[in-house]
């Protein structure tokens, strides 16, 4: 009888975990929206029937990669095109923005988001873009890497900005997907249609003229800008052939924000685990063009297997200004044999991350239009104007928002703008699927090998600080964000938020 008891026991105990298991099976969420909408046990969980969405006082949600969805909130945080009191057009010397705050959010340990569609990782790239708007959404972060216990004190937010040309060309429609299912009007205003709208405003409606498009290899796939280009050249009335050609510039972002599989200052010779243009490689460095590239070699900004540079067998760029050398001559060679008769007048930068080379961008363009070829004649003047105007979406974002609050009456009246907060994801060691390199980072395989639909935690979002960000690219951003640097600075040592940072942690 006693064995009986046993057995049963067992059976009851088997025949309960079994029932568990089916019911952890039947709760699984198939994707992120419904984590977000349908499972108040998920992470990602936010009461949309409760939304705050139509409240002044919240602040603005800003979102990228990495960090150069920053020089996008630049050109919001400075813009001044209007009377602060009447809201009608014209500078008064007040920042138009001056009374709301921003949140921003860089999904660093992700980037760069311009190679999940060569990595036919569309759909994974959705559910981060998709994360990225919950987070901003959503009230929940964590103070550093080792918190283990979440908060749940930040601000949701009454509008997003994407601020990244990938995730605006493939996330935005689905992003809006999502807040079409939860009944909710957040309003969502992306990059690409700003840029293409300040694009065509360069240029005469009867003007006959080439566009260029220097992107990430994701939004160049995606042909966001292409498309983009031409619907809104017919619906504006342009009368004038408008061409359009596009670069992938792969490694100029990643360079940018320092990705070790692109750059690394520390190298001295090639390594195994790079990922940009090489002699052999999908994007290819073509030897017949080294006389154009014009590379620069000192201080290991290019990286080769041998003493003497034409007996490269393997090379590799590790510099981000060498990186842009090499995808302007591509882009040229590229309108230089299509036998074009139309000219070269505006570049749209469609990454974020471009506008920190602005200058390195427009040098090179001087160099190559003066550039002779062997036979002494320019090889790129036929096609392209002295002065290729830089095409920037951000400050067409920051007016699209200004139109946006004003039509809705939602500015803040008592709001400041140095309540503004700054985060960054970084790997989450507490999840046990998580793999990291030796400098911390997903590694590349480990990134893109991962697949949609396998709901989890991959990252913790943590505020600014020294911690997470380098010496060398808080420098840039002194340099060349100074508003944005001290905005930074100031929710460093002002928020509740980050007063667990030591003083050498702070921004």
């Amino acid at each position: 009888m006693k064995y009986i008891k046993i057995a049963f026991s067992t059976l009851f105990l088997l025949l309960l975990t079994n029932c568990k298991q089916e019911k952890k099976e039947e709760i699984k969420d198939k994707n992120i929206i419904e984590a977000i909408l349908n499972n108040p046990s998920s992470y990602y969980y936010i009461d949309m029937k409760n939304y705050p969405v139509s409240n002044s006082n919240l602040p603005i949600g800003v979102f990228d990669s990495g960090t150069g969805g920053l020089t996008v909130l630049k050109a919001i945080v400075n813009y001044d095109e209007n009377k602060n009191t009447t809201h009608e057009k014209g500078s008064d010397g007040t920042i138009d923005f001056d009374k709301e705050s921003f949140i921003y959010l860089g999904d660093q340990a992700n980037m760069p988001y311009g190679n999940y569609s060569k990595e036919n990782k569309v759909d994974l790239l959705k559910e981060h873009i998709v994360k990225d708007a919950q987070f901003l959404m959503n009230n929940k972060y964590y103070s550093d890497a080792n918190d283990v216990t979440v908060n749940l004190d930040k601000q949701p937010v009454k509008a997003l900005v994407i601020a990244c040309n990938t995730a605006t060309a493939y996330g935005k429609e689905y992003i809006e997907e999502f807040l079409k299912q939860a009944n909710s009007n957040l309003k969502v205003i992306g990059v690409i249609d700003a840029g293409v709208r300040g694009t065509l405003a360069s240029i005469e409606k009867n003007e006959d003229a080439i566009i260029g498009v220097l992107a990430t290899a994701g939004t160049v796939a995606s042909k966001g800008y292409h498309n983009t280009i031409l619907k809104m050249k017919d619906k504006l009335g342009y009368t004038g052939v408008i061409e359009v050609f596009s670069q992938g510039g792969v490694g100029i972002a990643e360079a940018v924000d320092e990705d070790p599989n692109y750059f690394d200052k520390n190298l001295k010779k090639p390594r195994e685990s790079y990922k940009g243009p090489g002699l052999d490689n999908d994007v290819q460095i073509d030897k017949t063009l080294f006389d154009v590239y014009n590379f620069d070699f000192s201080d290991s900004k290019m990286l080769c297997d041998s003493e003497k540079q034409d007996d490269c067998s393997i090379l590799q760029i590790n510099d981000a200004k060498n990186y842009v050398r090499y995808h302007l001559v591509t882009l040229l060679e590229q309108i230089r044999l299509s036998g074009t008769k139309n000219k070269l007048k505006s570049l749209i930068l469609g990454c974020t991350h471009y506008p920190y080379m602005t200058d390195e961008i427009s040098e090179i363009l001087t160099e190559l239009y003066n550039y002779k070829g062997k036979d002494g004649g320019y090889l790129y003047r036929n096609f392209m104007v002295e002065n290729i105007q830089l095409i920037d979406p951000a400050v067409d974002t920051a007016k699209e928002l200004y139109e946006y609050l004003n039509e809705e009456k939602l500015f803040n009246l008592n709001g400041d703008i140095k309540n503004s907060e700054f985060y960054i994801s970084i790997p989450n060691t507490e999840n046990e699927n998580v793999k990291i390199d030796s400098l911390g980072r997903f590694p590349y395989e480990y990134k893109y090998g991962r697949n949609a639909h396998e709901i989890q935690e991959y990252v913790k979002v943590v505020p600014f600080s020294r911690s997470n960000i380098s010496y060398d690219i808080l420098t840039r951003f002194q340099k060349q964000i100074p508003y944005v640097y001290q905005l930074m600075s100031t929710f460093n040592h002002r928020s509740e938020k980050t007063k667990h940072l030591k003083e050498n942690e702070k921004i």
